[in-house]
């Protein structure tokens, strides 16, 4: 999948704001690497920079500082002409999907099209294809208000692919949609990613839609990138305050610590039909009480953490201990301060 020189390449991007409460900074130091034909996600809370930092990487906002570096060339140098010809092998999609609606489907997948110069005969093949291909050839002829959120968000995904881009920029396309359509749409762009060979990314505060369809994440955070790494190595182990939020959520500032040990059992990739806790109790027969747990199944895989309370018998304790040693299954004695 990874080629040995990335599609994009960020170095120490920085975005700053003029207002007139004075300057604010938007994004300081960004340093990514994304390769050819990877879905990579970027995930923060509302306000860490993460709209800004797409919208570097496709130079509707020019970085004030640093390189943008697409297919070897440094945007930031290039002139408007090469900046909107880099810009159309980009595709953009949207949170409120942003078609015009006074035009029915097939001419809103028409659009970009017309704006290249593509005959009205040959654009109107493509769109009808992109249609097919987003399973909505039948509604060619409707309009956007006549459309649901996730048919609009399908029209929206056929227009970014108009152009034959080798990115498509999804800037929380999937917010505003609820659960079984979100799920629809991001099975529709892995599948977009896997058949086409187009670079995905991702850009979302749901860390949801990371584990459903991303290879690596970069977390950012207060206009910095907290960490990065596959999609296994943060769920497992996020090394950042802000991943362990992200991850863990507040559940961990709602336990209830005793005296007793806690322990930190990681999960990096065990069978997730695998029920260690079950074997665990069965194996050493005694009772071990779940603090808390943040587990995820990624393709087959037990990915993330948990912390159990070991019992208050120093013995029984041990017996615990020795079992996940035998079975090698990774943890760590941990107090409330070091979670």
């Amino acid at each position: 999948m990874a080629s040995e020189e990335p599609i994009i390449r960020l170095r120490n991007v920085g975005k700053k704001f003029a207002t007139a409460n004075g300057t604010v900074v938007a994004l300081e130091d960004i340093n990514l690497d994304i390769q050819k034909g990877e879905i990579f996600g970027i995930i923060g809370l509302s306000g860490a920079g993460k709209s800004t930092l797409v919208r570097c990487i496709n130079m509707l906002e020019t970085p004030t500082a640093g390189e943008v570096i697409f297919e070897g060339e440094d945007l930031a140098v290039q002139n408007n002409r090469q900046k909107r010809m880099a810009r159309r092998s980009m595709g953009m999609i949207f949170q409120q999907f942003n078609l015009l609606a006074q035009r029915n489907v097939l001419r809103n997948v028409c659009f970009p099209l017309e704006i290249a110069g593509v005959s009205r005969q040959e654009g109107k093949k493509r769109a009808m294809e992109l249609l097919e291909l987003v399973g909505l050839a039948d509604r060619s002829g409707a309009y956007p208000a006549q459309l649901s959120g996730g048919q609009k968000q399908r029209v929206a995904i056929a227009r970014a692919l108009a152009t034959n881009p080798k990115v498509i920029l999804c800037d929380e396309a999937t917010s505003a949609l609820d659960p079984n359509t979100t799920k629809s749409i991001l099975a529709l762009l892995k599948e977009i990613n896997k058949n086409l060979g187009v670079t995905v990314i991702v850009i979302t505060h749901e860390m949801s839609v990371i584990e459903a369809i991303c290879d690596r994440v970069a977390i950012i955070d207060q206009s910095h990138i907290a960490e990065i790494g596959t999609v296994a190595e943060i769920f497992s182990e996020p090394k950042s305050k802000i991943g362990r939020q992200l991850i863990l959520g507040d559940a961990v500032n709602q336990v209830s610590f005793s005296d007793s040990r806690q322990i930190r059992i990681i999960f990096d990739g065990r069978e997730s039909t695998e029920p260690v806790i079950s074997n665990l109790v069965l194996a050493c027969k005694v009772p071990v009480n779940i603090m808390y747990a943040a587990t995820r199944d990624i393709k087959g895989k037990a990915m993330g953490q948990m912390i159990i309370q070991l019992p208050e018998d120093e013995a029984d304790g041990q017996r615990v201990l020795n079992y996940l040693k035998t079975v090698k299954i990774p943890f760590e004695e941990v107090d409330k301060d070091a979670i």
